[in-house]
Order: C-alpha cells, then sequence, then structure tokens
C-alpha cells in the first residue's frame, strides 16, 4: 500500500514544524489501536514550529485496501501547549491507517500580520502586494468552483487596487473567501508523522455481548446419556430468554481415551468416564472432527442455524493441545517434544502433572508446517458457520505466531472475534491483546473490595490500555469458583452478576452452574468445583423456582435498552460513603442516556449510604429535582442535590440500577422527565 499523504519533498532544513506526542498509538505504532465500525479515532498531537509563524495541520486516514486517503483539517485545542485534534469515523469492516502532516502557514501567518497593520493604521501598501499574491498561488491549486471564485477575486483585487486601495484591503480581510484560500496551502516544506498508525476495525458483538457457556454434552436429563446437538436446540429458547447472544460451547472434537482423567480429575478413570473436552484428539480425528456422541457435522450446521433463528451466535473453544490419540501424535512426531525415554512430554506445571494432554513444540524445525495446520483449523470452522473463537491459554504458544494467525484470518474473515483466555500476569495478557486478540478474560473473578474494583477498571477504561485491550468479565469459569462465590452463596452470585453485566460491555457466565449458583468446591482453598462438569456429564435443572434465570434476563434487557451500557468508555465511578457499596456511572457521549449502578458488596448484611454525584456532569440542573428509576425493580424516586440515600439488602436484590433522566418544565408550567 502506498504511503497515504503527500510524500516529503527534499527539503533540506526547510521543514520547520514538529509533530510529537502523537495519541492514540500503541508502543511507537507498533500495534494498532482498535475501534468497532461507528466508532470515532479521536487523535491529538503536541504541533509547533520555531519562531511565530503559524502552522496549519491535517488528520490523513485512509483504509488500508484504499488507494484514496482523506484528510480532516486538525484544530488547535490549547494553544499554550501546541495541542491539536482531529477526528475520523470508521466506517467499514477494515483496517485503517492513519497519520498527520503540518506546515508553516504563508498564507494564515501573513493574514494574522496584516490584520495586526491595518489595526495600527500602518502603510500596508506593500502587504496588499504580498496578500494577493496569496491568492494567485492559492488559485493555481484549487479546482473546480474554488478556482474560478479565487480567479474572479483576483481580478477584483487587482482593480481595486488601482483605484481604492482601503477597499482592496477590507476585501483581502473578507473570512469567507479567506477561507478558500487556507483550503489550498504550499505544503512543499510540510511534516510528515512517521510511522503511519493502523486501526482495527471489528464488529459491534466485539464490544458489546453476553456470552454463555454450556457444555453440549449435558443438555441431558439422564447423567448416563451423553447429550446431543439436537439436545442443544432445545436448550436454545432458555438461553434466548435470559437474553445471551453468544452461546459457547467447549472444545466439541473426539476425546482421548489413553489417559483419560476419571470424575474430579481422578488419574484413575473407569470405561463409563467420558474424559475432559480440553483432552482433545482420538482415533475418530482431532481439531476438525466432532465428537461422535454429540451428532454429525449436519447436526452441527443445524444447530448454528437455529441459534441465528433466536438471534445467537454459536462460539467454540480452541484449544490447541493434543491427547496422545490425537492423530498428530503418529502423523507429526516433530511437533511434539520427546523425552530421554522415548515417551513424548506431557503437560505439566509442577508437582501437577496432566499426562492426557500433550503440549505441542512451536520450537521444531517444521515450524511453518505447523503454524499452517493450526490456521487450517480455524478456516476450518469458519467455513461451518462459526465466527467466534474462545482460544484457550493462548500465552502457552509464542506471541508471533498468534500475530501472524489472527492477521492471516481476518484479512479474509475480518468478521471473526478471537477471546483471549489468559489468565496471567499483566504484560502477558496485555501482550496478547496488542497482537491481536480482539476480547481478553480479566482479573474480575478476584476483584471483590471497592478499592480493588475501583483501580482495576480505572486501568483498564482511563489510561491507554483501553485503545486495545476490551475487557471480557467472567465471574466464574468451569475452572474458576472463586471464594466469594464459595462463601456467598446466592447473593454473591447476584453481586458478582451485576457487576459483570454493568461494569463491563462485554461479559459472559458459565451456565447453568451460574443461574443455579453450583458453589462447591472440591477441597479448602481450592477454586475448583467439586463433582466438575470437565470430567463428567451434569444434568442440571434449569427450571429450578430459585433460579437466578429472571435476574439475568431482567439485566440483559436493560442492557439492550440502555446504549451507556454498550460500551466501556463511559464508565466513572462515583462517591459513596461506606466501603461496602460502590456506584457508578456510564453515560452515552451525549448524555441522552445516563444509568447510576449501586451494588452492595457485602454478601451478607443489609448496607445503606449517601452517593455523591455532580450533577452538573451529568447534565443535571443542581436546582431542580430529577427522577431516578430503578430499572430491576421499577421504583421512583425523586432526587434533590447531588446528595441521596440508598440501602440495599444482598437477600433481596443487592442492586439499583438506576436511569436517570431530568425534570423539564414546559410551557404550560407541568413537569416531566426525559
Amino acid at each position: 500500500m502506498a504511503t497515504i499523504g503527500q510524500p516529503n519533498l527534499p527539503t533540506g532544513g526547510r521543514a520547520r514544524v514538529v509533530i510529537e506526542g502523537v495519541e492514540p498509538q500503541i508502543d511507537g505504532g507498533r500495534y494498532p489501536i482498535k475501534r468497532i465500525v461507528g466508532e470515532r479515532v479521536v487523535v491529538t498531537a503536541n504541533i509547533f514550529a520555531d519562531g511565530h509563524d503559524s502552522v496549519s495541520a491535517v488528520l490523513l486516514y485512509q483504509q488500508a485496501r484504499d488507494s484514496a486517503p482523506q484528510e480532516v483539517p486538525m484544530e488547535l485545542i490549547e494553544w499554550g501547549l501546541d495541542r491539536w485534534r482531529g477526528e475520523f469515523q470508521v466506517t467499514e469492516l477494515a483496517p485503517y491507517v492513519f497519520t498527520l502532516q503540518a506546515w508553516v502557514d504563508r498564507f494564515k501567518t501573513w493574514r494574522k500580520d496584516f490584520e495586526k497593520k491595518v489595526e495600527a493604521r500602518q502603510d500596508v501598501s506593500v502587504d496588499l502586494l504580498a496578500g494577493i499574491e496569496h491568492v494567485r498561488a492559492a488559485a493555481g491549486l484549487a479546482n473546480g468552483s474554488d478556482s474560478a471564485d479565487l480567479l474572479k477575486w483576483l481580478e477584483e483585487l487587482t482593480q481595486l487596487r488601482a483605484r481604492d486601495l482601503p477597499q482592496a484591503i477590507r476585501s483581502l480581510l473578507e473570512d469567507q473567501r479567506a477561507e478558500i484560500v487556507e483550503k489550498y496551502p504550499d505544503r512543499s516544506f510540510s511534516t510528515t508523522y512517521a510511522p503511519e498508525l493502523r486501526v482495527t476495525v471489528d464488529r459491534e458483538k466485539a464490544r458489546f455481548a453476553a456470552w454463555y457457556e454450556m457444555f453440549p454434552r449435558s443438555c441431558t436429563s439422564d447423567p448416563a446419556r451423553h447429550g446431543t446437538f439436537k439436545d442443544c436446540e432445545e436448550r436454545l429458547p432458555y438461553v434466548a430468554r435470559m437474553g445471551f447472544d453468544v452461546l459457547y460451547f467447549p472444545p466439541i472434537h473426539p476425546i482421548g481415551r489413553s489417559r483419560r482423567k476419571g470424575k474430579n480429575n481422578d488419574p484413575v478413570c473407569t470405561p463409563a468416564d467420558v474424559g475432559s473436552p480440553w483432552g482433545i484428539g482420538a482415533e475418530e480425528g482431532g481439531y476438525k472432527a466432532i465428537h461422535p456422541q454429540l451428532g454429525t457435522p449436519d447436526d452441527f450446521h443445524r444447530l448454528v442455524s437455529k441459534a441465528h433463528e433466536h438471534n445467537i451466535e454459536v462460539a467454540l473453544d480452541i484449544a490447541f493441545q493434543c491427547s496422545p490419540d490425537h492423530p498428530w501424535v503418529k502423523e507429526h512426531p516433530n511437533w511434539f517434544r520427546w523425552r530421554p525415554d522415548g515417551s513424548v512430554q506431557y503437560a505439566e506445571n509442577p508437582p501437577k502433572k496432566y499426562e492426557d494432554i500433550y503440549p505441542l513444540n512451536f520450537e521444531t524445525a517444521e515450524w511453518k508446517e505447523l503454524w499452517e495446520a493450526l490456521k487450517s483449523v480455524f478456516l476450518f470452522w469458519i467455513e461451518q458457520g462459526v465466527r467466534i473463537f474462545r482460544v484457550d491459554n493462548p500465552h502457552t504458544k509464542p506471541f508471533p505466531f498468534w500475530q501472524w494467525l489472527i492477521s492471516e484470518v481476518k484479512r479474509e474473515h475480518g468478521d471473526v472475534v478471537f477471546l483471549a483466555e489468559a489468565f496471567t500476569r499483566p504484560t502477558v495478557m496485555y501482550h496478547l491483546a496488542k497482537a491481536g486478540f480482539t476480547q481478553s478474560y480479566t482479573y474480575f473473578a478476584w476483584r471483590n473490595t471497592k478499592r480493588e474494583l475501583t483501580e482495576y477498571f480505572t486501568e483498564l477504561t482511563r489510561t491507554p490500555v483501553r485503545e486495545y485491550f476490551r475487557p471480557s468479565l467472567w465471574p466464574n469459569t468451569p475452572d474458576i469458583l472463586t471464594e466469594y462465590l464459595q462463601l456467598g452463596g446466592r447473593p454473591a452470585f447476584m453481586i458478582r452478576f451485576v457487576l459483570a453485566a454493568t461494569l463491563g460491555a462485554s461479559y459472559g457466565v458459565y451456565g447453568p452452574a451460574f443461574e443455579l449458583y453450583e458453589n462447591r468446591p472440591k477441597d479448602p482453598g481450592s477454586e475448583e468445583y467439586l463433582d466438575s462438569e470437565k470430567y463428567e456429564i451434569k444434568v442440571w435443572d434449569i427450571e429450578r423456582p430459585d433460579s437466578l434465570k429472571d435476574l439475568i434476563a431482567s439485566v440483559n434487557r436493560i442492557r439492550k435498552q440502555n446504549p451507556a451500557f454498550q460500551r466501556d468508555q463511559g464508565l466513572q465511578f462515583r462517591s459513596v460513603d461506606n466501603d461496602e457499596l460502590i456506584a457508578y456511572t456510564k453515560a452515552t457521549e451525549d448524555l441522552s442516556n445516563v444509568v447510576l449502578t449501586v451494588v452492595n458488596l457485602d454478601a451478607r448484611h443489609k448496607q445503606s449510604g449517601w452517593v455523591d454525584l455532580p450533577l452538573g456532569q451529568l447534565g443535571l440542573d443542581p436546582h431542580q429535582p430529577y427522577e431516578v428509576r430503578d430499572l430491576l425493580s421499577d421504583a421512583r424516586y425523586l432526587w434533590h442535590g447531588p446528595r441521596n440515600y440508598v440501602e440495599l439488602d444482598p437477600h433481596i436484590l443487592p442492586a439499583h440500577i438506576f436511569l436517570i433522566r431530568r425534570r423539564v418544565r414546559t410551557e404550560r408550567d407541568f413537569d416531566y422527565f426525559i
């Protein structure tokens, strides 16, 4: 692709403008920022030159596959700091690039000085000639109607200079005509910022979605009968009624039999044990095969189609690890590590051993063939109608591999979403996001106190991290049953659900364990479930009367009805005088939708406090009352001033989700709220 904008001429020392402090950019432009179709890219930079000459600047952008760049004038927003601003909107599901160009603007400099001289009543006859030359130069660069207008003006100025000098001066000071000249500056000595900065553009579901994880083999009423894709079809209305739009399955491939794990991760299994779906590969096939007890490829295609009828997308887990029975172990032995005793190196995290899993050897001399084979796995499932993938443990595979693979896939399938399941060090999690992962798991599950939540989400939404790291909040997973959920019971699950669904635009739960608040740990101090579904078929009573499904449905409906919940950047924490209560607002940029969420973090006791709101920042008149409507209970309150009282019982409902509506007085002196 050609460099956007006009290339710099060999100006030597004549390019006088400096462009620095450009934001947003990631690691000096090494990685792209992320946006969703329809979002804006707001660019700021320090732009200045030596001396007192005026400077002009433009923001240049284009689709990476497009040869026609577009430009937007930048404006000076902080004069004393030389801070400039420009923006453009990404309108297509395609990569974009952008850069900045700036130059000393001779016409603006001349006009600024000309106005001062005229005001001081100095002789400006020579300056007038210079102004006419600026108009002449612009006319030579202009086209269309602008060219005609400038040539006409040039003729008028020439005549006026000869017979009516004051009128010529007044004409040169006309703003409307000067604006035409400013459109055609001499950029011979311009400065273009390098490197070009990139934007990855994704579809809306990359930003806003509610995920529901479910084991298809457990869609059964009999623990002795393996669930099927057809059974999953029958579960779709249930998932849809709760308001989820992504249905995520753990691996659906054949499960290895050698060293298969028994119930509760027992290294000894019985013939009846179904094994872990993450022990991928058997004689029936590997990553491109379906576990025969789940159904056929046609059954899978039908399920994907039926899910779409319920406005649900099916997401698949891609876990690049093999059981000892995976065909690759025999077909490509060099893709694995071998121990001195002639056996394949299994996965381990000493003292833990995972003998049912063989990691891939990314340092093999056949790494190119391995990379291509793994890419083909994604392409295969894309052909089957899948566009969303949760990737298991990506941090145990090389970063360059992911950067290459995601780039390759998205080049032809820009709508694909990659979710990184990487509960690891912050630097590693963030680097995976930079490498291309669309969304990322977070530390949300272990952030429980007001201080922990406030600090963490401020980092995610108010620092440069927000430009590339899209958080996906999961209060539980098949691997994670936190101490908070174990000890807090049903109220704890309600609390963590409301937090996940309102703090983040994208969240997920592992169900039906979540809505049935399954909280029995395998051992004290362990985050493993007792009788974990990872190793056995579970029968869930999804119609249990104490299920949280109605609360989940209500919150998901609220999220869809209120645009403020559909992005992360509008999050602002608010003061409340009780550390067991957390309060935060989310708002659209135009403040047309403002919501206040207050959550009791104490799963055992009723808590109360006073919430402080900055009314002016929220578009509210501090001298007028305003209505807050609890979208969970439909209760309505008339609040006065910035400080108001709240009380929450976790055993009833541990949260308020208030829609804030300002008061308006009509011509008939009615009061109503909008």
